[in-house]
């Protein structure tokens, strides 16, 4: 696809300057060459050189989002043959050079999958995949969501289907709440716990205990998850794309989380790992890091830097399309 289709497949590029749209057209072409194989498969190359299915998710989001159809399919035939083995419609989270490296899901790729494809038939036209997205998130509902404890008449989404949850425990990821995609999914298919889902997750980010890697709900509270990171660290920092990306830049976790990438100490800094009293960890100059602590500010996203590794030029990508989609 040449420059010209790919501006016109993001209309609002228009706003910019034309050396804004020519940096952001490049970016999405080196992205491409950097992290997408020749046969489909997007390589995490701060990873160990792995493909997850958050990153095909990430893939095909961004060339749906680009209007590049090709490479759409091309990363939706690669993510069927090899993560799509599951009996129930849910992808296996993990693939490594040597094969198949671990069959259980993540659901927050299994959740912008499904959210993909429904964009693609719905917004692109690209028809031919659309069968795919009721199976999901019948999936979703049936092994991804639990009851929280503190409420049992309301859902909370679980990281994994296979994690563990019941009256006393549920461990979370409050990154892999992408509300859009939950409601958006909820209301083409029917499925109205994503739905509840979507309004209950949505309240629980209100909690400044929510906001961090991964947490545990009980009939208590919101506590640490054993074993796990209790910091505002690299699932976190997510937090802000996803809610402004939902039309939530009102969302009182966008203060919050912006005091967070504040804490840097050096200039053109953002603070992407706090612990839990807010003090800096880790810091970047990363483009794509300081693109989501943009819009948690409710400016325009830094504009892409490609080159400075797979996690980071995709949230740089991502955080355009979300300033363009979520005001």
């Amino acid at each position: 696809m040449n420059r010209r289709h790919l501006l016109l497949a993001l209309p609002s590029l228009a706003a910019l300057p034309a050396w804004g749209q020519q940096w952001l057209v490049d970016a999405w072409n080196r992205w491409k060459s950097n992290y997408l194989a020749s046969d489909g498969r997007v390589v995490d190359d701060g990873n160990g050189g792995i493909s997850h299915s958050e990153g095909q998710a990430y893939g095909l989001l961004l060339a749906q989002a680009f209007g590049d159809r090709t490479a759409f399919n091309l990363i939706e035939t690669w993510t069927q043959a090899k993560l799509g083995i599951r009996a129930d419609g849910l992808m296996a989270w993990k693939w490594q050079l040597d094969g198949l490296a671990d069959t259980r899901n993540a659901t927050d790729g299994d959740l912008l999958r499904a959210w993909t494809l429904l964009r693609a038939s719905r917004d692109s036209g690209w028809l031919g995949h659309e069968d795919k997205i009721a199976p999901i998130c019948r999936a979703l509902v049936e092994k991804c969501l639990a009851p929280d404890p503190r409420a049992p008449l309301e859902l909370l989404l679980k990281p994994a289907s296979h994690t563990t949850a019941d009256g006393n425990s549920v461990i979370l990821n409050p990154s892999y709440y992408m509300i859009r995609a939950l409601i958006e999914l909820g209301d083409a298919t029917g499925e109205v716990e994503l739905l509840r889902a979507a309004a209950h997750g949505e309240r629980l980010l209100i909690t400044p205990n929510a906001l961090r890697d991964w947490i545990n709900v009980t009939p208590g509270g919101i506590k640490p998850a054993l074993n796990l990171s209790n910091n505002f660290g690299w699932d976190a920092l997510r937090l802000p794309l996803y809610l402004f990306w939902s039309g939530r830049a009102a969302h009182p976790a966008m203060q919050i989380v912006s005091t967070r990438f504040a804490a840097a100490m050096l200039d053109r800094h953002v603070a992407t790992v706090t612990d839990s009293s807010g003090k800096m960890l880790v810091q970047s100059d990363a483009a794509g890091f300081r693109a989501v602590a943009d819009l948690a500010a409710g400016r325009p996203p830094t504009l892409p830097n490609p080159g400075q590794g797979y996690y980071a030029d995709t949230l740089a990508l991502l955080a355009q399309i979300a300033w363009r989609e979520g005001k």
